[in-house]
């Protein structure tokens, strides 16, 4: 696994977006899809954990960091490879098929494709990460959800095998994508339909408008925190619980937004942690409901919550 992307005890709190998170014991940049088939098959081998890390949003990294081998696709997964646009009969409407590396931003796909006048995932301005990790989120806003224009993905399995998934070997639900195999996904392909340049425009504007009203900003953060539960809001729950505004040690859940947890600055993971335990304890008790996390956490921690009986 030895290479000029391979990195020994690498704080990862500059590749998390809550600016939180200690070291990996290794951290690989591959430069190619053949090198995270080598550095899987080789940890396999040697019997070494891999932690697989996106563009750091929406999980929350532990003090204590990560053991064993970290893998963070970079510049070699951040590419658009636009395909010929089709007829759509009988509509008349044009169809084009785009290929994005599992490291491009999902904010700049979808700047692009609106520039070129596509539709399908404007829905998605805004949205931080990568398009890799919205795949595996199923990120969604304002009515709309990623698996609606994805078609196919490609990936390396945990053992090294390359593989190419269609549709139907994608199941997506609300926030989530399950996959038969244990796959890092390399590449995702849409599905998008020509529309016109303003009135995509016109919607990214609404869309951005809606969430900088919305959600909190200036303090690094890792987005929503807890799933939305059916039929309900995490964030109106937490503010029916009164904790907004909350802090522990340096984080703070947001006085803007309920969902939202803030790094003042120096904040620790433990701090995050143990504001989920108090949102979580508190919906319980005003509200009868078991908030579930949307971060993911990574590395190792010393405890976990657990559902109340």
């Amino acid at each position: 696994m030895a290479g000029a992307g391979l990195r020994a005890d690498e704080s990862l709190r500059r590749y998390a977006s809550f600016r939180i998170g200690g070291p990996a014991d290794l951290l690989l940049i591959p430069p190619s899809v053949e090198a995270i088939s080598l550095a899987f098959s080789t940890a396999v081998q040697l019997g070494i954990p891999v932690t697989r890390l996106g563009g750091g949003t929406n999980l929350l990294i532990s003090d204590a960091g990560v053991r064993g081998l970290v893998v963070r696709l970079g510049r070699a997964f951040d590419y658009r490879e636009w395909g010929e646009s089709q007829s759509d009969e009988p509509a008349k409407a044009g169809k084009v098929t785009v290929r994005t590396g599992a490291a491009s931003s999902l904010g700049r796909f979808v700047s692009e494709a609106v520039e070129l006048g596509w539709g399908g995932i404007e829905f998605a301005a805004g949205i931080p990460g990568t398009v890799g990790g919205g795949a595996l989120m199923n990120a969604g806003a304002f009515g709309g959800e990623l698996s609606s224009t994805i078609i196919g993905a490609e990936g390396v399995t945990m053992t090294g095998d390359v593989v190419r998934l269609d549709r139907s070997q994608l199941d997506f639900s609300y926030r989530r994508l399950e996959l038969d195999v244990d796959v890092m996904i390399t590449s995702v392909s849409f599905s998008l339909r020509r529309a016109s340049v303003e009135r995509l425009k016109g919607v990214v504007e609404s869309v951005q408008a809606k969430r900088k009203r919305k959600q909190p900003s200036g303090y690094p953060n890792a987005g929503s925190i807890f799933k939305n539960p059916s039929g309900n809001y995490a964030g109106k729950l937490i503010e029916q619980a009164g904790l907004r505004g909350t802090v522990v040690g340096n984080a703070r859940i947001s006085p803007d937004h309920g969902n939202f947890i803030v790094n003042l600055g120096g904040a620790k993971a433990a701090d995050v942690r143990a504001l989920m335990h108090l949102v979580q304890e508190g919906v319980w008790q005003k509200c009868g409901i078991w908030l579930e996390p949307e971060v993911k956490l990574v590395g190792e921690w010393n405890e976990a919550s657990a559902v109340p009986s």
